[in-house]
């Protein structure tokens, strides 16, 4: 059965080769937001003969053909995940680099608000918050 990712590939027309499925495959399993060298790591499992520049063309053909999303979380790697079919936000845990997703609609709305306050209408944006975890009584932990 295809991913998510594959289709998507076949429906806006891409010769998918098979190390290409493979690429969609592992990207449409990620439950993390994986850099190329992880999407290369897990790959390289199913396929030892993948090259890690393979990895990197297949990446950038999926991001420009709108079905990935590049993201930097502050970590000096480029990060991706699957265009959401619904929007989502980013929390960064800045120490351990976990990456959380939310959708708030109160912060949505205030988005929308100040932009219309500013003379615009909202066509899009990203929100990504970053942070670090609060201990048990709900104050950042200190480092010792």
């Amino acid at each position: 059965m295809a991913s998510r990712l594959e289709r998507l590939c076949i429906q806006k027309g891409m010769k998918m080769t098979g190390q290409r499925r493979l690429i969609a495959r592992v990207l449409s399993e990620s439950e993390d937001h994986p850099d190329v060298e992880a999407v290369y790591r897990r790959a390289s499992e199913h396929d030892p003969k993948i090259s890690i520049a393979t990895v990197y063309r297949t990446v950038r053909l999926f991001e420009e053909a709108s079905i990935l999303d590049r993201h930097d979380f502050g970590d000096g790697r480029a990060r991706y995940e699957e265009v959401p079919e619904e929007h989502h936000d980013h929390l960064i845990d800045i120490r351990s680099g976990r990456v959380l997703e939310f959708h708030d609609t109160e912060i949505e709305q205030l988005q929308e608000r100040i932009a219309e306050r500013l003379g615009y209408k909202l066509v899009g944006h990203r929100l990504e918050l970053y942070g670090v975890p609060l201990d048990a009584d709900g104050d950042e932990p200190t480092d010792t």
